[in-house]
């Protein structure tokens, strides 16, 4: 059995991928917010012009999936302002905006600051390497993925390399500078060999930090995110984080659109949950305990089908439990540790348990045995 192949980079407007069902066009939105009228473009591009289904990634990304004409996407795309002047340019704005940001913050002000200074400048930054902006009341994005993380700290702000106990205090007036010198910093110590590389990697080979990262950074609460109203507004759920084009039209109708990197949509402003086919809107769904990429035969590495398999296994969860299932070794879906992981093998999986989809190692069934029994998805030690 080959192993996945390992591209090393994500997908773009620009530069799209190929998969199992055409080509997967992401679209990075800027400052994570879509208004009504881009949502409302962009389903309608996913209906003329692709399968109609739409993915939001663990970046907080759209990805039009079945793509036929892209020339024809792109040019869409640019009249809706959601395409950067140049590949390096979109590859290097990859930036994780909180969804709860309040108007006047600041928390856009640095966003378009930090794009625009990304897009002008030369740092030849890995096409995975990303920001966080978490400067909402308190940080919730410390699970997700990024390289370089921006906290609020009070009146100012924090600098936190991912993997670091350390920090630097910054401004809003220099916040901007001082993450971007620690991105180049980690392409000077040797962090971006090949052109690749992360941060929390580079900084497990003991590699110091810059003089001024000194202060010790703060504990921060695991945050748990769930369908429901917030001080920005109504939060919902999608489904394997997979919406249909219709189903994104409609939510376009009710509020601009915050993107999150959960899985979750953000309605801006809307205080009650719209009641359509594919969105979770009630905190204890079964599907929210589970995670499942795309699966065969939409993607093309994948060894197997996998959604309806986690649909249906998905209320034999235990309750504060996670099931990853992944149609391949490369857990696209959720890169990180999961208690209990399913990797397609052909018509089997194999089972790891408080593990990474490639280390997932334990032993081997049939989705009839894992059906049969849900005692397979309590944790083993």
């Amino acid at each position: 059995m080959s192993a996945p192949l390992i591209k090393g980079w994500c997908p773009g407007a620009l530069r799209p991928m190929e998969s199992g069902d055409g080509l997967v066009v992401r679209v990075r939105a800027h400052g994570g917010r879509l208004s009504r009228e881009q949502a409302r473009g962009l389903a309608d591009l996913a209906i003329r012009h692709g399968n109609g289904l739409i993915d939001l990634s663990a970046r907080a990304n759209l990805q039009l999936r079945g793509i036929c004409d892209h020339a024809a996407v792109v040019a869409e795309l640019t009249m809706l302002g959601l395409i950067d002047a140049d590949q390096a340019s979109e590859a290097r704005r990859n930036i994780l905006v909180t969804p709860f940001w309040q108007a006047g913050d600041g928390t856009q002000t640095l966003a378009q600051e930090l794009a625009e200074t990304l897009a002008h400048g030369d740092l030849p930054l890995p096409g995975k390497f990303g920001f966080a902006l978490d400067t909402g009341k308190s940080p919730v994005l410390r699970e997700a993925s990024a390289d370089i993380r921006i906290e609020r700290a009070g009146d100012a702000y924090h600098v936190l390399a991912d993997g670091a106990s350390q920090v630097a205090s910054a401004t809003q007036s220099n916040v901007i500078a001082t993450a971007l010198d620690l991105a180049r910093w980690f392409i000077e110590t040797g962090g971006a060999a090949n052109g690749r590389g992360r941060m929390r990697a580079h900084l497990a080979e003991a590699v110091p930090l810059p003089a001024g990262f000194a202060q010790p950074a703060a504990r921060v609460p695991a945050f748990a995110p769930a369908p429901g109203i917030t001080p920005a507004g109504h939060m919902v759920a999608l489904e394997f984080g997979q919406i249909h084009a219709e189903a994104l039209a409609a939510l376009a109708d009710l509020a601009p659109l915050r993107l999150t990197p959960w899985r979750m949509l953000l309605l801006e402003g809307c205080d009650h949950a719209p009641v359509l086919p594919g969105l979770i809107t009630a905190p204890n769904d079964p599907l929210l305990r589970v995670v499942a990429c795309t699966g065969a035969p939409g993607c093309s590495q994948a060894l197997g089908p996998v959604r309806d398999l986690a649909r249906q296994l998905a209320p034999s969860v235990p309750s504060g439990g996670m099931l990853h299932v992944s149609g391949c070794s490369k857990g696209c879906a959720h890169p990180g540790t999961a208690k209990i992981t399913m990797v397609a093998r052909g018509e089997d999986f194999v089972l790891g348990y408080n593990c990474q989809a490639r280390d997932a190692n334990h032993s081997i069934h049939t989705p009839a045995q894992l059906l049969a029994d849900p005692t397979l998805l309590t944790i083993r030690t």
